[in-house]
């Protein structure tokens, strides 16, 4: 009887061990298999961060400085650098919208935006080789029609990629899109601290950086044409159906407005360099900082934006897209202002000032007009209006910006001396005349519910 009881006793130690062992094992391969999917997203967000940083890591390398190299190595009037910068208006209106129905019906969105930016550097090298107007236009048409897709195809890619892994690109996408911002300014940065910003050095290194980007963009997972075999109407796949828009008065007014802020965008951004480059000539200032590293006192813009962007959602809580959008217009008065009284000595703090106000200028502006649109338009066609909205302010706007100030600094430049300050008076006046008709003319009833609503969506 002992001996049975005892049996009995060693089974069920057994049979216990044995279950607690199984129930270890699984326990075991779930948090493993946690642990390997953790790793794998953490992975992916990585190789996103990695492909945003050098998306605008390329662009940082010589956006701001091409202006200061044509005007003062090259020696090209202002007119013909404004006519250069056209290109990216130009660009912007059609190639988004031409390689997005590419991507969507026949070539997998990597690939096609690894593509993109090998044939851009390769353009990048030639414009480095370039030193005459005429020639410098058209390569830097290329360039910019290879580049400015890849904007929209790298928000494509990775949204493709985190929804992809379950992730929501909602929450997922903003804190990797911030390391393109970074990488812009990185790129600012070193190529003032190795003395490119009037060399065509940074075309040449904007050229391997776009490279190497093209091919690991290869390496990404595959993002599939999702619309393949799909019929639509060319007038609708490029976004134009969203022109009916221009019906309504109210959004006839602020596409109107756009186009005229739009002009504003990108003239600082031009002209930056060449403006604090003018100052060597001034014994005062010759070895002043902002002379000798001019990106990265413009670089303060770009921390700046990343700065605004967070308070974004207080303001337009609190007063409204209309007011936010006023806001930004009057940002712009006091960029270009600043800009004229400001000097790299007694007066670097105006310049400061302007660099801090326009992270106020260009994200208010952008931000908000793109809930304007968002919240304004039937959901069918939502897609299409922000593909407008862009058009007019980085297209056709950014086209009036780049030519107008060209035209002006061509005007007010007298044996290889230009009067900065006029321009940017002229260029702070214009901003204000802009705001208080946009405030005159422009309605809109400000609905916090709904503002908070469509921040939240």
């Amino acid at each position: 009887m002992p001996n049975f009881f005892a049996v009995r006793l060693v089974a069920l130690c057994i049979n216990v061990i044995f279950r607690y062992q199984r129930s270890l094992a699984q326990n075991l391969n779930r948090v493993f298999d946690i642990t390997t999917q953790k790793i794998m997203l953490m992975s992916l967000k990585f190789r996103l961060t990695i492909v945003n940083f050098l998306q605008f890591f390329i662009w940082g390398s010589y956006l701001t400085s091409l202006g200061g190299y044509m005007f003062v190595t090259l020696h090209f009037q202002g007119e013909q650098i404004g006519k250069i910068f056209l290109t990216l208006g130009i660009a912007s209106i059609f190639m988004p919208a031409i390689l997005g129905i590419v991507a969507d019906r026949w070539i997998n969105s990597e690939r096609l935006l690894g593509l993109c930016h090998i044939a851009g550097g390769g353009l990048l090298y030639y414009a480095s080789t370039v030193s005459d107007a005429p020639t410098m236009f058209w390569a830097m048409l290329g360039v910019c029609m290879a580049y400015m897709p890849t904007i929209s195809l790298n928000n494509t890619v990775s949204y493709h990629i985190l929804q992809d892994n379950g992730l929501d690109p909602q929450v997922a996408f903003p804190p990797i899109r911030v390391w393109g911002t970074i990488g812009f300014i990185c790129a600012m940065w070193f190529t003032d601290i190795m003395h490119w910003t009037l060399s065509s050095t940074q075309l040449i290194f904007a050229a391997v950086n776009a490279v190497i980007t093209g091919f690991y963009c290869f390496t990404l997972p595959p993002c599939k044409p999702a619309g393949r075999g799909e019929k639509k109407s060319l007038v609708s796949a490029l976004g134009l159906d969203a022109f009916v828009l221009f019906k309504q008065r109210k959004m006839a007014i602020f596409f109107l407005f756009s186009m005229m802020l739009g002009a504003a965008l990108q003239v600082t951004n031009q002209w930056g360099v060449s403006f604090l480059d003018h100052f060597k000539s001034n014994p005062l200032f010759q070895d002043s900082f902002g002379v000798k590293y001019p990106n990265i006192l413009v670089s303060i813009s770009q921390i700046s934006e990343t700065l605004f962007i967070i308070t974004i959602p207080f303001f337009l809580k609190k007063f409204g897209i209309k007011k936010v959008m006023l806001m930004s217009m009057f940002a712009w008065v006091f960029r270009f202002g600043l800009f004229g009284i400001g000097n790299p000595g007694t007066g670097l703090i105006f310049l400061v000032l302007s660099m801090i106000v326009y992270g106020m200028a260009f994200d208010f502006f952008n931000i908000s007009g793109s809930l304007f649109v968002d919240n304004e338009t039937p959901q069918s066609m939502r897609g299409s209006a922000q593909g407008l909205f862009m058009m007019v302010t980085n297209g056709i706007g950014a086209m009036i910006g780049s030519y107008g100030s060209g035209w002006l600094v061509q005007k007010y430049t007298n044996d290889s001396a230009t009067d900065w300050s006029t321009i940017w008076y002229i260029c702070a006046a214009y901003a204000l005349v802009v705001a208080i008709l946009f405030g005159m003319i422009f309605r809109y009833k400000h609905d916090p519910s709904k503002i908070e609503k469509t921040i939240a969506h």
